[in-house]
């Protein structure tokens, strides 16, 4: 099989919603945006294309009781992220190009804690998401899943609608053995094969530092190659120092690493790509000059 040609995904968009002056605070994150300026939501996915994205990614990370609590999610989830999704499908219409729409599949119950991880209530969360999102996006995104269990009972609760499935974990960002794992602290390798079984097209890491991913791209390539799958391998890390344990993503604004400027980020994806990852973007604090410099050097 020869290597895949290199997709651009896009950036972060809390810190690039909070830049362009659009509301942004705990805890509704980058869901305030949606229902108080959708407009400034529209121009960031604008900016990602113009940057040169192939896929961008619906603004629905934060739609769910975790960030909106449980009253509002209950009333207005489903509309919420079907505007996500229609901001970002504007966004491509708007753009004449080929752009490809991602529905965002958050962590049901909170980033970076799998010991949350509620399996009776997945239906509940994750139906008004995927209901709301469906008429607009292209393909499945569930992102920064911090256990197996998780990503699995979400594939579970997906329409049979033909739909590519990208599956993103977030890694252990510090205390790693010479193992890479999950924020469960299962290993990547594992990880990978739930992926092969799940009928995943693309398997990422994301919300991580990138000093984590490389060997989890090996891992991942690895266990695809013994399996004898053809499975793509894709990366978005974040721009944040190491987060603690008990850190839960989103609980503020993070500083940001001086060193993952543009060119210091593509350093970090062009490494990505030599060991075999096809799928290139960032999360939380990269933006769109990192992409346009991603999407300026690592494109054939």
């Amino acid at each position: 099989m020869g290597a895949a040609s290199t997709v651009i995904l896009d950036g972060g968009m809390g810190r690039e919603l909070q830049r362009r002056g659009a509301p942004f605070r705990q805890p509704e994150w980058s869901a305030l945006a949606l229902s108080e300026a959708p407009q400034a939501v529209e121009a960031v996915h604008a900016a990602y294309i113009d940057s040169g994205a192939d896929v961008i990614t619906s603004n629905s990370y934060a739609v769910v009781p975790f960030h909106i609590g449980e009253a509002r999610f209950a009333a207005e989830g489903r509309a919420l992220a079907a505007l996500a999704g229609e901001l970002a499908r504007r966004a491509v219409q708007a753009s004449g190009k080929a752009v490809r729409v991602a529905g965002s599949l958050p962590p049901l119950f909170g980033s970076y804690r799998p010991d949350l991880f509620l399996p009776e209530r997945v239906s509940e969360l994750l139906t008004p998401l995927v209901q709301g999102l469906a008429p607009h996006v292209d393909l499945w995104l569930a992102e920064t899943q911090s256990s197996i269990a998780e990503a699995r009972a979400i594939q579970a609760g997906l329409p049979q609608d033909g739909k590519p499935f990208w599956l993103s974990f977030t890694l252990k960002d510090e205390d790693t053995d010479d193992v890479p794992r999950l924020r469960s602290g299962e290993p990547v390798a594992q990880a990978a094969e739930a992926a092969a079984q799940l009928g995943v097209q693309v398997l990422l890491f994301n919300c991580s530092q990138p000093e984590v991913i490389g060997t989890a791209i090996d891992a991942a390539r690895e266990t695809f190659e013994r399996l004898g799958v053809a499975i793509q391998i894709g990366a978005y890390a974040n721009a944040f120092p190491p987060q603690p344990k008990e850190a839960t993503a989103n609980d503020g604004l993070d500083p940001l690493r001086e060193d993952l400027d543009p060119p210091g980020y593509l350093h970090w994806a062009a490494d990505w790509k030599a060991r075999g990852a096809s799928h290139l973007g960032g999360c939380c604090g990269i933006g769109p000059e990192h992409i346009a410099v991603l999407a300026e050097r690592l494109t054939d």
